[in-house]
């Protein structure tokens, strides 16, 4: 059995178990290595049965005095044991376990690990793990791993105990020169002791040494699929296109934070190096304005500027919005989506190829080879996140090292910016424009959704607007939340006298540009829709957010689709209403109505959640973390991206015959392409 073998070279591995394996991306015995365990139990120490206490988990080796099977015809077959050491006794139960009954006889001596529970005046340790005494030993610090349906905690510790066995065939991948630095054990080592550890030392080295890894081969992976800025020399716009002329015409002053995010920005596209920049900002703090000054600089300086979204509502918000701006300016801005005609389609990217048209807004339609532009010098993403590491390259590549701004209206925690962008300047708007007044929010159970209806109504008979969010379009089966449809209906009936409208992302672009325009326009008073609101759309008039089935959204997202709202002078609210309240339904309730800072929402969102759920979707060519934790490990990333800048800086393309594993690791484990 080699570490490239099928997983049903190992022991007791059929076919279905195979499968069942699968679903665990377990599917070659170097697999079981990296499959980590998700906890450990402590069963160092073997305790007496008259120490035990309940609520805590403890390990006891006792011998069966007495085997209860229980009615056998009974459909809830329970199993009771009655187990004693020197010191007392006690009973052990196993419900719905008729299968065990073979496997405990009187006088046999047995290994249990479990909690142990008070009732009527008696401790019972109730499904506790068990095994024979005589068996391989189970006692030290036992891996828990996550499973699946079909495998066993006692498989799959009896598998990894199997592989571990060919850790000792790995070569060390990390350059010795790293691991001296950072006081790494050996692959070998971390290996053999993240399953099995000796103690607990061993464990800590085997767990420091693989969170470094895995930060360390993310890092390295999306340095190297970085445009190589600060080894290209980037554009230089020149300093006469004034960038003060924009703004002095603008209807409105920038804050300070906006003046500051334009003073760096236009700083860096002087600049001989390409800027490569982020810029984040809580919902309203005006980035799309500082966007047009960039815009405009790069146009006036003899460029081209690409501003890609990642829906078709927000990408025609910001064409109308961009169209309308530079007109005054002799600069036409084009259009690009996947469901535009094809003479308009023809007739853009003309314009783009000959220079005519010096903006391009569109989607992710703007990636495809036929988009080709003339002279291409500024690239902008709107809600960056949403974007692949991929997608953000292709669009890079359409001009030569062109500066880039990636733009953020979702807040991201400084911990994982660093992982995302960890090769970017980083700008945050901290600032609200003023006349943007804070939302109150309430949050409310299902019993108080009568009064919440009757409080919108009392703000669409005053001449306000409200936002009516659902999880789903549609009534389903399996999930149980409201669906936007049935709301919908519901609506029409209540607010007879009133204008209510349905906005989903099945529906055609034209009928959602449609229902975007007469709710804007406010001959619609009640808007119910999906998330597609979430992003983009400004409606000042709009003073109630009402978010059905709150549980089912993220603390972000929430933040997000209150943003929608408060734009206008009016007093604004957003009212989260909870059907299936949990404990973390409740925690994020209560963080949302506590405060309305994006960054401090982002930094719970991602504690309660984890960065594989913080954006609801996971980001395109990056790699679920199995070890690492980005908060808990927060303070490893400045040495780790170090190393990986280093590293790069020495081999960028990893192309030394003494880098090829490290390589090959990159790209095995996070579907990176260096």
């Amino acid at each position: 059995m080699g570490i490239g073998e099928h997983v049903t070279t190992v022991a007791g591995v059929g076919k279905k178990k195979a499968e069942a394996l699968k679903k665990l991306k377990v599917e070659k015995v170097e697999d079981f290595l990296f499959f980590y365990p998700r906890s450990y139990q402590d069963r160092r120490n073997v305790s007496k049965i008259s120490e035990l206490s309940p609520g805590r988990a403890f390990l006891i080796k006792a011998t069966v005095q007495r085997v209860e099977k229980g009615n056998p015809y009974s459909k809830k077959k329970v199993l009771k044991l009655l187990v004693s050491d020197e010191s007392a006794a006690l009973d052990v139960v196993f419900f719905n376990a008729g299968y065990l009954a073979s496997s405990f006889q009187q006088g046999c001596e047995c290994f249990f690990y479990g909690k142990a529970t008070a009732e009527r005046g008696k401790l019972v340790m109730a499904h506790p793990e068990f095994q024979a005494a005589g068996k391989p030993d189970e006692t030290g610090i036992i891996p828990v791993y996550p499973l699946t349906a079909g495998v066993s905690q006692a498989e799959m510790r009896k598998w990894q105990r199997a592989a571990v066995e060919f850790a000792q065939d790995m070569d060390e991948h990390m350059p010795e020169g790293i691991i001296k630095r950072n006081r790494l054990c050996g692959i070998r080592h971390a290996l053999k002791h993240i399953h099995f550890p000796g103690d607990g030392q061993k464990l800590k080295e085997a767990k420091f040494r693989l969170v470094f890894d895995e930060l360390f081969f993310l890092q390295a992976g999306l340095l190297s699929e970085r445009p190589k800025a600060d080894a290209a020399s980037g554009i230089q716009f020149s300093k006469d296109a004034d960038a003060g002329k924009y703004v002095s015409g603008l209807p409105y002053n920038l804050t300070g934070a906006q003046a500051k995010a334009v003073s760096e920005i236009t700083a860096d596209m002087e600049s001989a190096r390409a800027m490569n920049r982020l810029l984040q900002g809580d919902v309203g703090c005006g980035k799309t304005a500082v966007a047009e000054v960039a815009l405009y600089k790069a146009c006036m300086s003899g460029y081209q500027g690409v501003l890609m979204a990642p829906t078709e509502l927000l990408a025609s918000q910001h064409y109308g919005a961009l169209k309308e701006s530079f007109s005054a300016y002799g600069i036409q801005v084009a259009f690009l989506s996947g469901n535009m005609g094809a003479k308009e389609k023809r007739e853009a990217l003309a314009a783009l190829e000959d220079g005519r048209a010096g903006i391009l807004v569109g989607t992710h339609a703007i990636i495809q080879p036929s988009v080709k532009f003339k002279n291409l010098g500024l690239v902008i993403t709107d809600e960056q996140h949403r974007f692949g590491v991929n997608q953000r390259l292709l669009l890079a590549q359409k001009g030569t090292c062109p500066d880039v701004l990636v733009m953020s209206a979702t807040p991201i925690p400084r911990t994982l910016a660093m992982i995302l962008y960890g090769d970017l300047d980083i700008t945050v708007i901290d600032e609200l424009p003023p006349g943007r007044q804070k939302t109150i929010t309430k949050a409310v159970g299902k019993g108080s959704r009568e009064a919440a209806y009757e409080f919108i109504r009392r703000e669409v008979q005053s001449g306000r607007q409200a936002y009516v969010v659902a999880p789903l379009i549609d009534d389903s089966d399996v999930i149980d939340a409201r669906s936007a449809e049935s709301i919908f209906k519901d609506l029409e009936q209540r607010f007879s006298g009133h204008s209510v409208a349905l906005l989903h992302g099945d529906m055609k672009q034209v009928e959602k540009d449609e229902t975007m325009r007469k709710f804007y326009e406010g001959s619609v008073d009640v808007l119910v829709s999906t998330v597609v609101i979430e992003v983009g759309i400004n409606v000042p008039n709009a003073t109630v957010m009402l978010i059905e089935n709150a549980e089912r959204f993220g603390l972000s997202q929430l933040h997000q689709l209150r943003g929608r709202v408060g734009r206008g002078s009016g007093k604004s609210y957003c009212i989260l209403v909870t059907e299936n309240e949990t404990e973390l339904a409740a925690e994020r309730a209560k963080a949302m109505v506590r405060t309305q800072d994006g960054f401090e929402i982002a930094e719970m969102d991602l504690s309660l959640r984890g960065p594989g759920e913080f954006f609801g979707t996971r980001q395109h060519g990056l790699p679920d973390l199995r070890i690492a934790n980005l908060l808990k490990h927060a303070g490893m990333l400045e040495s780790v991206r170090e190393e990986a800048r280093m590293l790069l800086a020495e081999d960028p393309d990893l192309s030394l015959p003494k880098h090829s594993l490290l390589k090959e690791k990159i790209q095995k484990q996070f579907d990176l392409t260096l």
